[in-house]
């Protein structure tokens, strides 16, 4: 179903057709696990997977669809990643809070198609020639994105992932726009370095 067809199906999903709402999901829901894994960081992820936080997120959506406004193409995929960002942060507050000692560590391991889900979505992050295009370097880049501050992941993750303006960006981090853009070049530099450096250790520029 091409995208202009979206609309009916967020429709029918709405108005509680099982289908629709197995359907809609499926469609997002590679993207949606590669956005999650991308964005916990290892103080959540010590604690629960990134496939329970997708899912919870999932269920959240399918009972607020009637809020939602279909406003054009990528406009349900843009909420309902905005979604998880949010329960992301709301994840951290709460294992911050509590300060709960992990009992487990998770592995950050995927399967094959959320892999090719995460890279498709970290191609923007360098040139061409950075593209990561094997295990070993997605494997590098997950260590080096983790370990950048939480507000440099965060606009990584609003700018290159899901593609939002500054603007949005801004009312999100409730920052300028001005702070944003270069909150983002600072970010991407960090990333950057911490790729060149072949550990993924933290580097101060």
């Amino acid at each position: 179903m091409p995208n202009s067809d979206e609309s009916r199906l967020v429709e029918s999903a709405a108005a509680g057709d099982a289908e629709a709402r197995g359907a809609l999901l499926q469609r997002h829901l590679a993207e949606l696990n590669a956005y999650v894994r991308l964005r916990v960081g290892p103080g959540i992820r010590a604690r629960e997977s990134s496939l329970d936080i997708a899912q919870s997120v999932c269920r959240e959506v399918l009972g607020d669809l009637d809020r939602f406004e279909y406003r054009g193409a990528n406009s349900f995929r843009n909420w309902l990643l905005l979604r998880a960002e949010h329960k992301i942060r709301d994840r951290g507050r709460f294992w911050k809070r509590e300060k709960r000692t992990a009992r487990r560590e998770v592995s950050i391991q995927g399967t094959e198609a959320e892999e090719r889900s995460l890279l498709e979505q970290l191609r923007t992050f360098f040139t061409p020639s950075r593209d990561a295009v094997a295990r070993e370097e997605l494997e590098q880049l997950e260590r080096a994105f983790a370990e950048l501050p939480d507000d440099y992941r965060r606009v990584i993750v609003l700018s290159r992932v899901l593609g939002l303006a500054h603007e949005e960006i801004a009312r999100e981090m409730e920052r300028s726009p001005n702070a944003t853009r270069t909150l983002l070049s600072r970010a991407l530099a960090r990333l950057a370095v911490a790729m060149e450096d072949g550990q993924g250790r933290n580097v101060t520029l």
